[in-house]
């Protein structure tokens, strides 16, 4: 297919995330990887161990990086995976699932579900306490969090303590055309940002499926906690605050706040100030969600 030939080679350009981190990197008890067998396929993931030793059972805080769903792993967030380690007392385990156009919508919401039904199952294994869960991500890797807690919802399973929704692609029924999109070129030729939703969401029924497009979910009562942090120019900063309100609407607990002077991916790409604030943000909710003990720990 043209499609895949395409990520293909979009897969080949540096991923400019990577050159350089916007935390400090810190060494973790142990960084260990492991393959987890799902229907969509075997899923290489990385676990990172903290330093801490208040309890064996550690809280567990689940990572889905960034990528327009068809790009980039799961290494593009190991600095901040050990920065979470150390900062919080969690084992942070950073999953690199399946990529569109070769495995599209719903795929990597089954996997992903998958992988969080084998942490569960085998928490005494991993030393993590399993009632002690939190998910989060970034950009695409948002979107699946906040589709795996819809997802927990319809199955009426426990959902997570927390989601953590940084600057999240949560609509694709609105054409990228009619997003506020601050970059002029990609404002003026949508086409490519099209190509990337159309990899992920190939039929256009599935758009607005609230596992697709959450802002489309009818019922979003009882859903995690959530920390929704919204870049001022982005072109997803419509969606994402409209998702908070409505989980505010649904009397969920949501804290969100929105980076001035920021674009996409800023937590990645800087500036490096903004992108430390949020990174602190995020492991003080983690922090205020598991009791703090962790923190008190450090």
């Amino acid at each position: 297919m043209l499609s895949t030939f395409i990520a293909r080679l979009l897969r080949l350009f540096p991923n400019q995330a990577e050159k350089t981190p916007m935390v400090p990197i810190y060494d973790v008890k142990k960084r260990e990887d492991i393959i987890v067998d799902t229907s969509v396929e075997p899923t290489l993931i990385t676990v990172y161990y903290p330093y801490t030793s208040i309890d064996k059972n550690h809280p567990v805080y689940i990572n889905f990086h960034g990528g327009a769903f068809i790009m980039n792993d799961k290494e593009m967030d190991d600095p901040y995976c050990r920065f979470l380690t150390k900062q919080t007392g969690c084992v942070v385990f950073n999953i690199n699932y399946s990529k569109a156009p070769e495995y599209p919508f719903p795929k990597p919401i089954e996997q992903s579900y998958e992988i969080l039904q084998w942490i569960k199952k085998n928490s005494d294994m991993l030393n993590i306490d399993p009632q002690k869960i939190m998910v989060g991500g970034q950009s695409s890797g948002a979107n699946i969090a906040a589709a795996l807690c819809l997802h927990l919802k319809e199955h009426e399973e426990d959902q997570p303590l927390l989601q953590i929704l940084s600057y999240p692609m949560l609509d694709f029924v609105t054409p990228h055309a009619d997003k506020p999109e601050p970059d002029p070129w990609r404002a003026k030729y949508p086409q490519p940002a099209n190509f990337l939703n159309k990899c992920y969401v190939p039929e256009k029924a599935q758009a607005s499926h609230p596992l697709a497009s959450p802002v489309r979910a009818e019922r979003v009562d009882r859903l995690a906690s959530a920390l929704i942090l919204i870049a001022e120019y982005d072109a997803f900063r419509p969606e994402a605050e409209y998702y908070a309100e409505k989980l505010k609407a649904a009397q969920v607990r949501v804290k969100d706040e929105v980076f001035r002077n920021c674009y996409h991916a800023f937590t990645h790409l800087g500036p490096k100030e903004k992108a430390m604030e949020a990174w602190n943000l995020i492991a003080d909710e983690i922090n205020e969600v598991t009791g703090g003990l962790q923190k008190k720990a450090l």
